[in-house]
């Protein structure tokens, strides 16, 4: 059976033909041997065709195709035109190689054409690839490998779909700085405290904040040297008169000891590295803040900035967090726990990362757990958005707060919250609305629809004199707004209907029932009539209440049960009755 090669380049398709190969008994090393030799393979392989691309455009294409294991129309068009052709009926009398499997099943399936991919043919295309330049004169080693670099940089580039402005890894590294630099300035400051502290003690008493005792320390340098004279400026850098007043008495009255000039120099340099990575600290979570509504606007709006940015540095990218289920999204960053928890067959931890946002905090200790649950949900929600929507705008975030918001005041009040569905189609409608995808008098439409609305609300009540024809009128518009309402309001009438017949059914069988009790009761004492008379009576309020618009279903069976056990329980008595009076006479 000949062999036929289908050999995929950056400058388009080759085929070959390998004749006079026995694979039974070939070992992969003596192939391997045989390839380097060109004397050798090329008596073995040789070209049959080829069908160069026609633009980068077109081989990205067809790279694309090959990678998925689909086959364009060129491919099929190169493959009928130089592949021997087949008899209806008959088995061909070739195979063809190929280095994808996914491709050769396509090919198998449109063509029936049989395919193989082994390691046989896999060095083999080895080979051709080895030797390609000296099968095409007309290519050369350098042509070839330019095409090849920008083919690859294509394809990655499609692959991983570049763009400039939402580039995750940018907000991995400046959250992890950020933490960084906090650790790092705090303990600078503390350092800065301790060292200041030999010369004028009593300031760490007075200031609290790290950042404001670095300036003032580099603001006073010697203490001895500070007069009333340097109030406003301690005023402006404390913000509080009274605390720069504190500060000039207790530099007055201080019980330091003194320092060199050398030594206060050292201190104000380390104290004004403090303040410089304080101020770049400052930036750098500006810029974060900015970078996070660039690349998650729903996740940022939702969740805020920090806790999204350490959602998405500890997933390690945007579309790894997008992939996590909302559960792992519950506990990302409290593996440890969890795992402790496996082992130790405790209870596992309830929150992760997401304990830092403000909704977890607002909620009372036994509804921590809830809250936590649903608000991982809606963030795998807002980062799937951030991930694979085209447009960036946080709308849908808004509306996840919102529903996160009324979860909480309903676990709170017991106020109910709004339907998921609804909420999203608001949010679908005011997003399309802004990009524009809604035309301007669909727009319009609704805006009036809107105010029709609350003009109706703020009608006030008719007058009494005209109270009937207010209600009259008012009935018949209900009965309008039912008939034009759509498909819904079609299906549930029809299942009320449905359940109504049931009821129907049901009704008949008591009927009967009473018929019966009817023969052996006749007449009813107690409620002065008869058992007839109840039953049409029930029978007509019955067909008033199908007549009606609402039809109230479940008091119609229960008036029928009840006046079935009553019925039958008043039978019963008056049969006990009668037989004391039979076993009394006799």
């Amino acid at each position: 059976m000949a062999l036929y090669l289908l050999f995929e380049f950056a400058s388009g398709y080759g085929l070959f033909e390998a004749h006079g190969i026995d694979e039974i008994g070939q070992s992969t090393e003596a192939v391997q041997g045989s390839i380097v030799d060109l004397n050798r393979f090329g008596k073995v392989v040789k070209l049959t065709a080829i069908q160069p691309f026609s633009s980068a455009a077109d081989a990205l294409n067809q790279c694309n195709a090959v990678s998925e294991g689909l086959m364009t129309d060129e491919l099929r068009n190169f493959l009928e035109l130089n592949l021997p052709k087949v008899k209806e009926g008959k088995k061909p009398k070739f195979s063809l190689g190929v280095a994808e499997p996914k491709l050769g099943s396509q090919i198998f399936e449109v063509l029936s054409i049989p395919c193989q991919s082994n390691d046989f043919v896999l060095e083999l295309l080895r080979g051709v690839r080895l030797h390609l330049h000296t099968f095409i004169r007309d290519l050369k080693e350098v042509d070839l490998e330019k095409a090849q670099l920008g083919l690859g940089h294509s394809y990655s580039r499609a692959k991983v779909k570049f763009n400039v402005n939402r580039v995750d890894n940018m907000v991995i590294q400046a959250i992890s700085l950020l933490d960084t630099l906090d650790k790092d300035i705090n303990t600078f400051c503390m350092r800065v405290r301790e060292w200041y502290s030999w010369h004028f003690p009593e300031l760490v008493k007075i200031i609290n904040d790290n950042y404001i005792y670095a300036r003032v320390a580099k603001f006073v340098k010697d203490k001895s040297t500070l007069s009333d004279d340097a109030l406003p400026e301690l005023t402006e850098i404390t913000g509080d008169e009274d605390k720069a007043k504190d500060i000039i008495e207790a530099a007055k009255a201080s019980m330091g000891q003194d320092i060199s000039p050398v030594d206060l120099i050292n201190i104000e340099l380390f104290a004004q590295r403090v303040i410089e990575l304080s101020d770049y600290r400052k930036q750098l979570h500006s810029y974060l803040v900015s970078k996070m509504h660039d690349i998650a606007p729903n996740l940022a709006t939702l969740i805020g900035e920090m806790v999204g940015a350490r959602l998405i540095s500890h997933a390690g990218s945007l579309t790894n967090l997008a992939k996590c289920p909302a559960s792992t999204l519950q506990i990302l960053g409290a593996e440890k726990a969890l795992f402790r928890a496996l082992k130790t067959r405790g209870n596992t931890p309830k929150y992760g990362l997401i304990f830092h946002s403000s909704f977890i905090g607002r909620a009372s200790s036994r509804n921590k757990g809830r809250i936590s649950r649903y608000l991982a949900n809606k963030c795998s929600i807002a980062s799937r958005i951030d991930c694979f929507s085209e447009t960036n705008t946080n709308i849908f975030g808004e509306k996840l707060r919102e529903q996160v918001e009324e979860r909480l005041e309903f676990y709170d009040k017991g106020i109910a919250p709004r339907k998921n569905l609804d909420v999203m189609q608001e949010a679908i409608q005011k997003a399309d609305e802004e990009n524009g995808d809604l035309p301007e008098a669909e727009v319009e439409k609704k805006k009036k629809k809107t105010k029709k609305h609350k003009v109706q609300m703020d009608v006030d009540a008719p007058e009494v004199g005209e109270a009937g024809e207010a209600e009259d009128n008012g009935e018949k518009k209900k009965k309008k707004k039912k008939k034009k309402k759509g498909d819904q309001v079609e299906i549930d009438l029809l299942n009320q209907t449905e359940e109504v017949e049931g009821d129907a059914e049901l009704q008949k069988k008591s009927k009967k029932g009473k018929k019966r009790v009817r023969e052996n009761i006749g007449f009813d004492t107690e409620n002065g009539g008869t058992d007839e008379e109840q039953v049409a009576s029930e029978g007509k309020k019955k067909k008033r209440r199908k007549s009606g618009a609402d039809l109230d279903i479940l008091p119609v069976k229960e008036t029928a049960l009840n006046g079935l056990q009553t019925v039958e329980g008043e039978g019963k008595k008056k049969k006990k009755k009668k037989e004391k009076v039979d076993h009394d006479t006799d």
